[in-house]
């Protein structure tokens, strides 16, 4: 993610700022990708502290109205979870951007977004035709942690969902092209298996015992459209880590030149050969601190050529080159 320069004098602001430092309201426009000091914002600023231009005052921001079903707001913690979850939707979706995805030059269906409180009942994350389902109770960093243990996951946060499920809409959208598919099962395998199935076997047995060769996570290992999803979460993990790296003024050897955008890096071996010693050292760093691995993941060389393919076709496909 970018750091972005303050519209109204010195300083920087950060892509979820809702104000500078002296207090004056800004906005930010995806579009431009910059901050505003102006309305229209948000429809959703006073409510969830939406910090995005609206296309008119008193409507929502281009994110916000990809949300066509909002959390319960009678239940405990529905608005401050979901106010978390609609952040994350916005990082992921400008990450995603920089590849002109869903933004006005995309010709592509957007994805609608089902943000569901959750009462007594567990609440099941998915996608479906386009409509990408979330739970906001897992805003809760208790209720997060205590899945992400019961799972045995060593990385579970909200903008990881929202990479992963976002993942499977792209899938989605890219699988109405007539060269997609067959390039897809070469690599991945074959979809059309029974997805039910094989994740009734997934919980029920675990992964294979070799899936660090073949699999980014052990998630991956239970059908061709996780192994995607988890593949392309990953991909938008590192590339928007070193991008941060980058943004942030950093420096190292391991960064190409100053100024370097990862996002418009055209070479996915030279991308992931530049992002795994970075992360590695945001990860030492993380240690020192006594705080877990920020990327806690290894990549064998299956899962690096997955990568490869993802990057290639989530940087061409909004826009069908």
């Amino acid at each position: 993610m970018r750091v972005f320069s303050n519209p109204l004098g010195a300083g920087s602001l950060w892509f979820d700022n809702l104000a500078t430092a002296d207090g004056t309201p800004v906005a930010y426009d995806p579009q431009a990708r910059a901050f505003i000091p102006m309305p229209p914002f948000c429809a959703n600023r006073e409510v969830i502290g939406c910090n995005w231009i609206a296309p008119e005052q008193g409507n929502f921001c281009r994110s916000c109205a990809m949300t066509v079903l909002a959390p319960d707001t009678t239940i405990p913690d529905a608005i401050p979870n979901w106010a978390q979850t609609e952040a994350a939707k916005r990082w992921v979706l400008d990450n995603l951007g920089r590849w002109h995805w869903f933004r006005p030059e995309d010709p592509g269906t957007r994805p609608m977004f089902h943000m569901l409180a959750e009462g007594p009942t567990p609440v099941a994350m998915g996608h479906a035709n386009g409509v990408v389902s979330i739970s906001v109770a897992e805003a809760d960093e208790v209720l997060r942690t205590t899945r992400r243990e019961a799972l045995e996951e060593p990385y579970r946060t909200m903008i990881g969902h929202m990479r992963h499920e976002i993942s499977h809409m792209l899938w989605w959208r890219l699988s109405l092209r007539a060269d997609f598919l067959e390039a897809f099962r070469s690599v991945f395998g074959d979809e059309r298996e029974d997805y039910q199935a094989a994740l009734q076997r997934h919980y029920g047995i675990g992964p294979p015992s070799n899936w660090r060769q073949h699999f980014i996570t052990t998630y991956a290992s239970a059908h061709p459209h996780e192994d995607w999803a988890e593949t392309a979460a990953h991909l938008l993990h590192l590339t928007d880590i070193v991008d941060s790296i980058a943004a942030a003024g950093f420096s190292s050897p391991d960064l190409p030149y100053p100024g370097w955008d990862p996002y418009s890096e055209p070479d996915a071996e030279r991308l992931i050969r530049i992002a795994a010693p970075l992360v590695a050292g945001v990860n030492h760093v993380n240690r020192s601190m006594g705080l877990s691995d920020i990327y806690p993941f290894a990549l064998s060389d299956a899962a690096r050529s997955k990568l490869a393919f993802v990057h290639d076709w989530l940087r061409r496909g909004a826009q069908g080159w």
